[in-house]
């Protein structure tokens, strides 16, 4: 077995030698060899690098005729790569440790750990020492980039690769791209990669990439917006969620259609997806709106789904008895307040809407908010049966003219009045109230 008999060379072979370069280069091996940990034992003293250096061409010039002195001062390499010393690195390279070395237990090389750890000094001495920026480990076939992708603390790392010549839309051996790995690795809590999208995204990266699977970077971008709806607390939703509007922002910011579904068969998008629970994300139901998202499928016409019928499907969810809020007076009146916020947001782009289904006014019962609800049914009904208004009509092309991207910098270069550029962004006067600002789980609704 090649895994074992790599392991058995280090322990019994060539790992004295590892283990005497790590301590002259002021490395100690931890308290147990099985979990390959060591730690600096530098403390807080200078290093006299000069002397460490030194004592490093003196124990390799002494140990150059060993039979294993290849591998051992190429699995060194592997080490100081991983604490980012780069002063002894360089002398391991000249000494001709192996760039391409693989740890026998992750089976990743030195590039690969010096970008784990976040070592962007390492990462450019190793690629401008040959190492190769495309090489994927043989495990998972992740990329140096796609590893880099993965934290937020890895940035610098990303520059540098990114600077060196790394394919920003390379693909491991699921179709995944760097920045899919970046989106599926961010949780909104722990992880946080919105510089990492933005980088790549800056850099090049395709947002329309899928996997063989249809994985995307919308799909995975609707998953964690799920995942939010179930956040343990309201202060774990609010995070996830100012995460999922920023990665919205940047995708929307590069071309993504979020009104697209996602595969033949209907996955929801992201504006089916916010607007399915619409007075729960409002952050993001209002973002992709007011960004000229469809108020109904793209791929498939209102006839897969429709806003309007995703709103007042929500509302009668919710204002009906079983649901919650149609006893609740406060409730009733916020939700249907949200709604028309809504509506009005999707008209800005968008003058005509698709009709509101019909509502049996006897399935809703006699609470607080049926009476609301029925209301609001026959104003959209009324205002979708008669044409838009001219200056809306007039907004909407302007608007559809100036995009893709925010539009707030075009509009104030336009040779126009200052009441018309408000007209025509209205995103920068509507704004949400304090309560409507943050994502919340669904185990949190009133």
């Amino acid at each position: 077995m090649p895994f074992l008999h790599g392991f058995r060379r280090i322990v019994f072979e060539y790992q004295p030698l590892v283990d005497a370069i790590l301590v002259t280069v002021g490395l100690e091996e931890g308290a147990s060899r099985d979990e390959e940990r060591f730690t600096l034992i530098r403390g807080t003293q200078q290093v006299d690098q000069g002397s460490v250096c030194s004592s490093l061409v003196e124990l390799l010039d002494r140990e150059s005729t060993s039979s294993v002195f290849e591998e051992g001062i190429s699995y060194a390499l592997f080490k100081v790569a991983e604490q980012g010393l780069v002063y002894a690195a360089e002398i391991l390279l000249r000494y001709g440790a192996n760039l391409n070395f693989e740890d026998p237990v992750s089976y990743y090389n030195p590039l690969h750990i010096a970008v784990l750890r976040g070592r962007p000094s390492m990462v450019r001495l190793l690629v401008g020492h040959g190492a190769d920026v495309q090489k994927r480990d043989r495990i998972h076939e992740s990329s140096p980039l796609d590893l880099a992708s993965e934290d937020s603390d890895r940035l610098a790392c990303m520059h540098t690769l990114l600077d060196m010549g790394a394919e920003v839309n390379a693909q491991d051996k699921l179709g995944k791209t760097a920045l899919l790995h970046a989106l599926a690795s961010s949780d909104g809590l722990t992880v946080h990669n919105a510089e990492n999208i933005q980088l790549l995204l800056q850099r090049g990266a395709d947002v329309n990439a899928t996997t063989e699977a249809g994985e995307s970077a919308v799909s995975s971008l609707v998953f964690l917006v799920k995942e939010s709806l179930e956040a343990g607390s309201a202060e774990d939703a609010a995070q996830m969620g100012r995460f999922c509007v920023r990665a919205a922002e940047l995708l929307l910011a590069h071309g993504t259609d979020a009104s697209r579904c996602l595969v033949e068969d209907g996955e929801p998008s992201l504006t089916q997806a916010s607007l399915e629970h619409f007075d729960l994300l409002l952050p993001l139901a209002t973002l992709l709106l007011y960004r000229g998202a469809a108020f109904a499928c793209s791929r498939h016409g209102a006839a897969c789904w429709s806003g309007s019928a995703l709103l007042f499907r929500r509302l009668r969810s919710v204002l009906q008895p079983s649901g919650g809020g149609g006893g609740d007076e406060g409730r009733a009146a916020e939700i249907l307040e949200q709604a028309e916020f809504v509506l009005d947001a999707a008209r800005v782009d968008h003058p005509s809407l698709p009709p509101p289904p019909g509502l049996e006014p006897l399935l809703l019962g006699d609470g607080a908010g049926a009476q609301g609800l029925l209301e609001l049914h026959r104003r959209v009904t009324e205002q979708e049966a008669s044409p838009p208004a001219l200056r809306c009509l007039c907004r909407a092309f302007l608007r559809r003219h100036l995009q893709p991207g925010p539009l707030g910098r075009k509009v104030k270069a336009l040779p126009l009045p200052d009441r018309l550029k408000d007209f025509l962004l209205p995103e920068h006067t509507a704004s949400l109230k304090p309560s409507w600002r943050s994502f919340r789980p669904v185990h949190a609704s009133p």
